[in-house]
């Protein structure tokens, strides 16, 4: 007899049902990519408002980071500790609330400090959404699900290119900015909430009655046939709340796998320092250069454009050569798309055609790694999983934007900054190819001692029903 969870991962995609799941998961997605790039917008309009220097402009975006950094370990716990459904919503509602007040702060000191707190509710989104989507996905599909899940990304990169360059001639326009994203962020808010919470979730927590009343749903809304189903009993956790919560389960995803948490850290932490690196300093570079405003966004917004194509080849190409290969290969040779870059950017044509190559090539990586790292630890650990690598990676590339601005763009220059970068993403996928499995049409809850063997009927807990 199969279980709850396994009825859940054997059903047929329905946009009207998984699909509309992902689309709200990928909303939330969408707004965590904006706020990210606007960093890079803000910092030249921040640093010619409060007349800042490069060091100085480089804490917008680090107080942001730093933020989700701090978001994203405290919502994976929390997630993890009192459902999907309920962190889906809060989180969004802190970044929209603060991103308001930030588009209203009187000076430079308050504004950092709101951009902190915004970043702490935005940063729990991510690992949020993707434990909710990846525990509503078929296990037929959920690579593909997931990897495009990211298409939203950079969607929402480029709709915030587009639309911080339609308001530089308006007066205050840092303030438009933030303002104008934070609305249809509240509208998500409100439809979030109704939003299921995960089955899977449920099962893993005992919580029968409910989880049985969203598989039946699902099961009547795909179409499919009827069949019986067990819950097993859940595996008992230890208690903490808050902090406590955060370090248990610290420990607990290092217990599950030190190779496979160095593995998730490491591709976390490299790629994305690379990824941040460019899309918060990429604006600036190209006005150092002599760029206007309207020339700098435009270049780092098709970068972004580009990487739509990019992640819906990642999608294609996920479930055909495996997470770990594609991984493999576009992350070191979009690092050194960045490298040539830095050597030809003087060079119209010649920059322009590598910062596309590097938004294309990034962006076949990051779907792939994101759904990968997803799908490794086991569903109770997903969320806190997902989100403590996100937060390793965010702790780094926070205090990044201050660095490569005040010390390693000035002393090491572009080329050779880029390049150790480049060195590190390499290191990490070879470490990932001998620490961590191939995911690709693995069960979620594979690795896991506790989990019920697929297709294998488990025996009745005492009280427990089996329908």
């Amino acid at each position: 007899m199969k279980t709850g969870d396994q009825i859940v991962q054997d059903l047929p995609w329905r946009w009207g049902v998984q699909g509309r799941i992902f689309i709200i998961g990928g909303l939330g997605y969408l707004f965590d990519a904006y706020d990210i790039a606007l960093n890079g917008f803000l910092m030249p309009l921040l640093g010619d408002h409060f007349h800042l220097s490069l060091s100085e402009r480089g804490l917008v975006a680090t107080a942001n980071l730093v933020g989700m950094a701090v978001g994203a370990v405290t919502w994976g716990a929390i997630a993890d500790r009192i459902g999907r459904k309920k962190s889906f919503s809060v989180t969004l509602l802190i970044f929209a609330v603060f991103s308001v007040a930030g588009a209203l702060a009187p000076n430079y000191a308050i504004f950092l400090a709101l951009r902190f707190i915004a970043g702490v509710g935005l940063g729990g989104c991510v690992p949020v959404d993707y434990a909710l989507v990846a525990e509503f996905s078929p296990t037929k599909y959920r690579g593909r699900v997931l990897t495009a899940l990211d298409a939203w990304w950079p969607i929402g990169v480029t709709l915030c290119g587009l639309v911080s360059t339609a308001m530089l001639s308006i007066e205050g326009n840092w303030r438009w900015m933030l303002s104008v994203m934070s609305i249809p962020a509240l509208l998500l808010f409100w439809v979030r909430r109704g939003v299921p919470e995960s089955p899977v979730y449920l099962s893993k927590k005992g919580r029968e009655a409910e989880a049985r009343a969203v598989i039946d749903d699902l099961v009547a809304r795909t179409g499919e046939p009827v069949e019986p189903y067990a819950i097993p009993a859940p595996v008992p956790e230890a208690g903490g709340n808050g902090p406590r919560a955060a370090l248990e389960q610290l420990r607990a995803v290092w217990k599950f796998s030190p190779r496979i948490t160095s593995a998730a850290w490491l591709l976390f932490a490299t790629v994305m320092l690379v990824y941040y690196a460019a899309l918060s300093w990429l604006p600036s570079i190209l006005k150092e250069e002599g760029l206007g405003d309207t020339a700098a966004f435009m270049s780092t917004t098709l970068m972004s454009a580009v990487g739509i194509v990019g992640v819906l080849t990642s999608t294609a190409l996920v479930d055909a050569v495996g997470r770990k290969w594609l991984i493999g290969v576009s992350a070191p040779i979009a690092s050194l798309a960045l490298v040539v870059f830095a050597l030809v950017m003087r060079m119209p044509t010649g920059s322009i055609v590598a910062i596309g190559v590097f938004g294309f090539l990034m962006q076949l990586t990051i779907p792939a790694m994101y759904a990968y790292v997803s799908e490794l630890y086991p569903t109770t650990l997903r969320a806190s999983g997902f989100g403590w690598a996100s937060s390793f990676s965010r702790a780094l590339t926070g205090f990044a934007p201050m660095l490569f601005g005040s010390v390693m763009w000035p002393l090491l220059g572009l080329p050779l900054t880029f390049g150790v970068l480049a060195v590190a993403v390499l290191a990490a996928v070879i470490w990932t190819a001998f620490a961590a499995p191939e995911t690709k049409g693995r069960d979620l809850d594979e690795d896991d001692p506790a989990a019920v063997p697929a297709h294998v009927s488990p025996e009745p807990a005492v009280g427990q029903t089996v329908r």
